[in-house]
């Protein structure tokens, strides 16, 4: 997938099926909106080019309401790339692009991608005070001559399918729904950095990951599967583990992520390392000491040991 930062040099030899979104996390409403773009590009040989915006709008416009991310502008791109998008515009957006007015938008923007056919979300907004909708974007569409489509939202039960809904679900621990709204499991990368090796005095041995994500699940302890990612994407290598998010109580050694990864030790630092969130073991626990401790993350890695051997791969 091609990846351009700035809408102005973006320039398509062919009409594009363009899809509008910030798309934090990629969930299963995203998807159905990328799902319908692609199809759109390969029926009428258009380009399926996506513009998305770096920093999130509010983090701009309104930094003390902004939510953290689900993924990281690297983690989007892969995922959109797998659905399908050949061009992704990753647009700055400043104080002086969000004055542009849905008009403006649709003028230059827009049609600067060459758009024959634009795809939203039934709740996008755009433009100056985002007074730009649904509504709107047809009307611009009939007058500047490309189609608009605005993608119904998808229901994750009763409930339709958000960003914010996927991460009030993180937060709770909550990874089965977490699973069902984004349509996989949820993964994050972190860098193995030095920790105080506490893990491997007590017969544990953890990686220690500086994970830069800002939306992680709620403390506790979690069965996952670790991908070393040392050599780059294609090395896909799954190995099963045990990891910890919380404070470390017992030893009052401050926040933390670390994974203890299962029939394995070795020199991890430097990796990077994706952790796929399988299930919630238990929340994080103060104990009376190290005996007990140790006797819990053995407990813990027996029952990661029969989470991980009934899911696949």
């Amino acid at each position: 997938m091609l990846v351009v930062h700035d809408y102005r040099f973006a320039r398509r030899e062919r009409p594009t099926a363009l899809v509008i979104g910030n798309f934090d996390g990629v969930h299963r409403g995203h998807r159905e909106i990328l799902r319908s773009a692609v199809a759109q590009a390969r029926t009428h040989e258009l380009d399926a080019v996506l513009i998305t915006f770096e920093p999130h709008p509010t983090r701009v416009l309104a930094p003390d309401r902004a939510s953290p991310l689900l993924t990281p502008i690297d983690r989007k791109l892969e995922l959109l790339a797998a659905a399908g998008i050949e061009c992704c515009v990753v647009q700055t957006f400043d104080r002086a692009f969000s004055m542009l007015g849905p008009r403006e938008f649709a003028r230059y923007v827009l049609l600067g991608l060459r758009a024959a056919d634009v795809f939203i979300g039934a709740n996008f907004r755009f433009g100056k005070d985002r007074a730009g909708d649904g509504p709107l974007l047809e009307s611009l569409g009939q007058e500047l001559g490309f189609r608009a489509h605005v993608v119904p939202a998808v229901l994750q039960g009763d409930e339709v399918i958000s960003s914010s809904r996927v991460r009030r679900a993180l937060a709770d621990g909550d990874l089965p729904l977490v699973e069902a709204m984004l349509g996989r499991r949820f993964d994050f990368d972190g860098l193995v950095v030095q920790g105080d090796r506490r893990g491997r005095q007590i017969g544990f041995p953890t990686a220690n990951l500086d994970t830069g994500v800002e939306a992680l699940p709620r403390d506790g302890v979690y069965a996952v599967r670790v991908f070393n990612r040392r050599n780059g994407p294609a090395d896909v290598l799954a190995m099963d583990g045990v990891m910890n998010i919380g404070v470390r109580p017992t030893f009052r050694a401050g926040r933390s992520v670390e994974v203890h990864i299962l029939d394995r030790d070795e020199e991890l630092y430097g990796a990077t390392l994706r952790v796929e969130c399988i299930a919630r073991v238990r929340d994080e626990m103060r104990f009376d000491g190290v005996e007990a401790l140790r006797a819990q993350i053995q407990a813990d890695v027996v029952r990661a040991r029969t989470v991980l051997a009934e899911v696949a791969p």
